[in-house]
């Protein structure tokens, strides 16, 4: 097994990365005409600083359909999406091949200069997600603990891209978003997970 400091050093080298399984990308999944429609229309959403448990993340966010309550630990409901977001819902729903209504959950992140995501998994409530980069470029870092350690790989996340995380990818591996210096936003759709997805 190789220690994470020789991965790193491996990747950088242009080495193989291993992807995780259940990770699929695709570049230009929309055009820069459309990026500039989208981002004109997410710029007059009422977005939130992200709130955890009385703290205030950098980032700013915005939910349709549902959303994850924290602080009583549950999904809820939350405001019908926005009609100019359907034509990307569909795209989301042919790149996944899942139906259009599978997907319950759409949320908007907004990072803005110095805005991350720190090391996580989606919540269980939710199954695959899919999610589309605006404007700024990204890394997408992915971490799984092993017997003697972590391993990691990280994923470059070009402006109108789309990616899906399921499988391994969505529960074995955490990913994390290092802060970016330029203005990005980041739109996710989620399905429910079997235990979830009779909610109504």
């Amino acid at each position: 097994m190789k220690s994470q400091s020789a991965l790193f050093i491996g990747m950088e080298q242009g080495s193989p990365e291993p992807e995780p399984r259940g990770f699929r990308y695709q570049r230009q999944i929309i055009s820069e005409e459309e990026e500039i429609h989208l981002v004109s229309e997410l710029d007059r959403l009422d977005l939130k600083p992200f709130e955890f448990h009385g703290y205030l993340g950098n980032r700013r966010v915005i939910n349709f359909g549902l959303k994850y309550d924290f602080s009583h630990r549950a999904i809820e409901k939350a405001d019908s999406m926005p009609s100019f977001l359907t034509d990307l819902l569909d795209r989301a729903a042919d790149f996944a091949d899942r139906k259009r209504d599978t997907f319950r959950q759409i949320g908007v992140n907004q990072y803005r200069t110095g805005a991350g995501i720190g090391w996580h998994k989606d919540k269980p409530e939710f199954g695959i997600i899919v999610g589309v980069s605006l404007l700024a470029p990204a890394t997408m870092r992915f971490r799984r603990q092993t017997g003697d350690g972590s391993t990691r790989v990280s994923h470059h996340l070009e402006p109108r891209s789309i990616y899906i995380l399921s499988g391994e990818s969505r529960t074995d591996w955490e990913h994390s978003i290092p802060p970016l210096d330029t203005l990005r936003y980041s739109i996710t759709f989620r399905t429910l997970s079997s235990k979830q997805d009779t909610l109504k």
